[in-house]
C-alpha cells in the first residue's frame, strides 16, 4: 500500500492547526481507500520560540498515529517545504507527497479528488483553480482576481505551458520514484520564497510521465492576510522568465544557427542567380551549402552534450544528416520554383524567409532532435498525459 505523506509547513498557525489536523484525521483520511495516508506538520520557529502551534501538534500526535512533526528555525517557504519533502521521502518512505496549506486555502475536502487522481496512475497532479470546477474566492477584490488570473497567465505563456491552466497554486500531489526524487530540491530557484512554486512545478512537469489537474476551490484566509505581495510577485514572475529562457536555449542556439545557415543559403542564391544557374539548380546549391554549415556548428554547439565525435561516425552521421535534410531540400526547391513561377525571380528574396520560417524550421527541428541527434524520446513525450 503505497504512503502518501501530506507536507504542510506552518509558521503560527496555533488558531488554524488543531481544527486542520482534525479535519483531515476525522473527516477526510477515512474517505481514502487504497492508500495510507501521513500529515508531516514542518514548523517554522521565531528564534527558537514556538508561538503554540508545536505543542498542538504532540497533543494531536497522541490521538493519531500518522501525525508527524519537524521543527526548524524560520528560513521561508520553500526551505520549509524542501526540508519536509527531504524528510518525507528519506525517514517515512513516502510513495508520493503533497503540498499543502495549513490555513484553509486548500480545503482539506480536496485531498480525495487529488488522492484518487493519483490512485488512477497519474505522477503528478496539480489543484487548478482555473479548470471548470476550480475557483478563486469570490471575496477576492477585482483587482487581486485579475493580478492572480493574468500572472498565472504570463507565466503559463513564458514557460510555454497552454496545457496547464494553473501554474502558481501550492496544492499539489507528487509520485516520488521517477518524479519528486528526480530534483535536486536544494537548488530550487528563490526557495526563500513564493517563486520556488513555479520552478518546482516546471521540474515535476518535465519529469513525469502524466500530468492532471483536479478542481480546487480556493478559500480565502480565516485568520490573517496573504503573504503574498509586490516582491513575491516580482521574484515569481523573474523565475518563470528565467526557467523559460532556460528550456528554450537549445531552441534558441537553434534559430541562431539557423539564421546564419540562412545567410548562407540566401547570399548563395542570390550568387547563383547572378551567375545564372537554372532555378532549380540555384535553389538546390544554396540549401546544400546551408545544410553543411547547420550540420558543423549544430554538432559543436546547438547538440553539445549530444556531440557526434570521431572521424567515422562525423562522415556517416553527415551523410544521414543530408539524407534528412533531402526534405529541407525538396521542400525549398518545390516551394521556391513555385513562386518563380507564380511570381517571377525577382521575388526569390522575399520568399525564401517565408519558406525557412513557416516549412524548413520546423522540419530541420523535428529531425534534428529526434533522427540525428536523437535527444528527443517520442515515446516519453506522447505517453504524458
Amino acid at each position: 500500500m503505497d504512503k502518501i505523506v501530506i507536507v504542510m509547513p506552518t509558521y503560527k498557525e496555533a488558531e488554524n492547526i488543531g481544527r486542520m489536523i482534525d479535519a483531515l484525521f476525522k473527516n477526510e483520511f477515512p474517505k481514502i481507500s487504497g492508500v495510507e495516508m501521513h500529515l508531516l506538520i514542518v514548523n517554522d520557529l521565531s528564534g527558537g520560540k514556538d508561538d503554540g502551534t508545536g505543542s498542538i501538534v504532540r497533543k494531536e500526535m497522541k490521538k493519531y498515529k500518522n501525525l508527524h512533526i519537524l521543527e526548524h528555525e524560520r528560513e521561508g517557504l520553500g526551505w520549509a517545504y524542501i526540508r519536509g519533502m527531504k524528510y518525507a521521502m528519506q525517514k517515512l518512505g513516502a510513495q508520493a507527497v503533497m503540498e499543502m496549506d495549513a490555513d484553509f486555502q486548500h480545503p482539506p475536502r480536496f485531498v480525495k479528488n487529488m488522492v484518487s487522481a493519483y490512485s488512477k496512475g497519474a505522477d503528478y497532479i496539480i489543484g487548478s483553480r482555473y479548470i471548470p470546477g476550480g475557483s478563486v474566492p469570490s471575496e477576492w477584490a477585482l483587482f487581486r482576481k485579475a493580478v492572480s488570473f493574468f500572472g498565472n497567465l504570463f507565466i503559463r505563456i513564458v514557460l510555454v505551458k497552454p496545457k496547464i491552466h494553473d501554474l502558481t497554486t501550492g496544492f499539489r500531489l507528487t509520485r516520488v520514484s521517477g518524479v519528486l526524487d528526480k530534483i535536486n530540491l536544494n537548488k530550487l530557484r528563490e526557495p526563500e520564497r513564493f517563486a520556488y512554486k513555479v520552478d518546482l512545478l516546471y521540474q515535476s512537469v518535465k519529469n513525469a510521465k502524466r500530468t492532471v489537474e483536479v478542481p480546487l476551490e480556493f478559500a480565502p484566509r480565516i485568520h490573517e492576510k496573504s503573504k503574498f505581495d509586490m516582491k513575491e510577485m516580482i521574484s515569481t514572475f523573474k523565475v518563470a522568465v528565467v526557467l523559460g529562457i532556460l528550456d528554450k536555449k537549445k531552441f534558441i542556439k537553434f534559430g541562431t544557427v539557423g539564421f546564419v545557415g540562412y545567410l548562407v543559403n540566401a547570399f548563395s542564391l542570390l550568387s547563383f542567380t547572378r551567375l545564372s544557374f537554372p532555378g532549380p539548380l540555384a535553389w538546390a546549391l544554396a540549401v546544400e551549402l546551408a545544410i553543411v554549415n547547420n550540420f558543423i556548428f549544430n554538432n559543436l554547439w546547438t547538440f553539445k552534450s549530444d556531440k557526434i565525435t570521431g572521424v567515422g561516425k562525423v562522415i556517416l552521421k553527415f551523410l544521414q544528416f543530408n539524407l534528412t535534410s533531402m526534405g529541407a531540400l525538396i521542400i525549398q526547391t518545390v516551394s521556391g520554383t513555385a513562386v518563380d513561377l507564380l511570381f517571377g525571380i525577382e521575388y526569390r528574396q522575399i520568399a525564401l524567409p517565408f519558406i525557412i520560417v513557416f516549412l524548413i524550421l520546423p522540419y530541420n527541428y523535428f529531425m534534428y532532435n529526434v533522427v540525428i541527434w536523437k535527444s528527443w524520446d517520442l515515446k516519453k513525450m506522447f505517453s504524458r498525459g
